[in-house]
């Protein structure tokens, strides 16, 4: 039986080395290929049949941080409306889950069952209605930050699913407690429900930080025409539209690197609480 235990971890070790290779493989080469250099007189720099350069340069990075292009202000954008979504999308997910979670009132279920059914359908479906309506308010173009912002925030309470299925582990007679010694709902909230739930909270603000932080459809539909309102993915998706395609490869490299970082670090120090609020919320409620 050891023997064959033995075996069988070392046939699962083998198959998840070999699917991590092939899968951060993509990412080793855009690591490569952001340090070749873009200038003809040096090397090619568009797209080319070998992964190596030939020559290592930070010429990418110095053109993508330089003051030839808006990178830094495309790249403050997707900060500013990452943040604030992730913040604003939190404290919501988190008030809307502890009211499903712990009281009870005419139409809960209702309403429940009406936003799981309201989350079936695509948000393309109303991108035309709603890029009127924000244009009706000046949310476009020039104004394509706050109305992203806004966009983003305004359903966050559907999103209470996990959340909610986590709430529902922590025992209520908790709360009962603290209620008869006489302590609000809103204390029981802020000071006994919040900071047991660290792992769920982490969790709401990762996956509110990762949706407007890769998001290019609604972002390019909404800054449409405005280069200092757009994203890093809708700014960085024009550069290989552009007529000198080739030359623009290597620095797309070197762009996406950039993007990548932060959301690298994020997950990899809060990786064990990620892990911990969906495994915590994968519970009926």
């Amino acid at each position: 039986m050891k023997t064959k235990r033995m075996i069988g971890n070392a046939i699962s070790y083998l198959v998840l080395i070999i699917i991590s290779i092939v899968w951060l493989f993509p990412f080793f080469g855009l690591v490569l290929q952001s340090f070749r250099s873009y200038d003809p007189a040096v090397e090619y720099g568009g797209m080319v049949d070998y992964l190596i350069p030939k020559t290592f340069s930070l010429d990418n990075y110095r053109f993508i941080l330089s003051g030839e292009t808006n990178f830094l202000i495309w790249y403050k954008n997707t900060i500013i409306i990452a943040v604030f979504v992730s913040i604003l999308q939190t404290v919501i997910i988190l008030c809307v889950s502890y009211a499903l979670s712990r009281m009870r009132f005419a139409g809960r279920t209702f309403l429940m069952r009406f936003w799981l059914i309201l989350g079936m359908f695509p948000g393309f479906l109303t991108m035309i209605c709603l890029y009127f309506l924000l244009k009706q308010f000046g949310l476009t173009q020039a104004g394509a930050v706050p109305g992203l912002i806004l966009v983003s925030v305004a359903s966050s309470g559907m999103g209470y699913y996990v959340c909610k299925g986590y709430f529902d582990t922590i025992p209520k007679a908790l709360d009962e407690a603290a209620m008869i010694d006489g302590a609000s709902r809103a204390r029981v909230f802020l000071t006994m429900i919040i900071p047991m739930s660290k792992p769920i909270i982490i969790y709401t603000a990762l996956v509110a930080f990762m949706a407007p932080w890769c998001d290019y459809v609604f972002a390019s539909y909404v800054a449409f025409g405005h280069d200092s309102s757009f994203n890093v993915a809708v700014a960085m998706t024009r550069w290989v539209w552009t007529n000198d395609y080739q030359g623009y490869f290597t620095r797309f490299c070197a762009g996406g690197i950039l993007v990548a970082i932060p959301v690298t670090i994020l997950f990899m120090c809060l990786q064990k609480y990620y892990v911990e609020g969906v495994t915590g919320g994968a519970v009926k409620g």
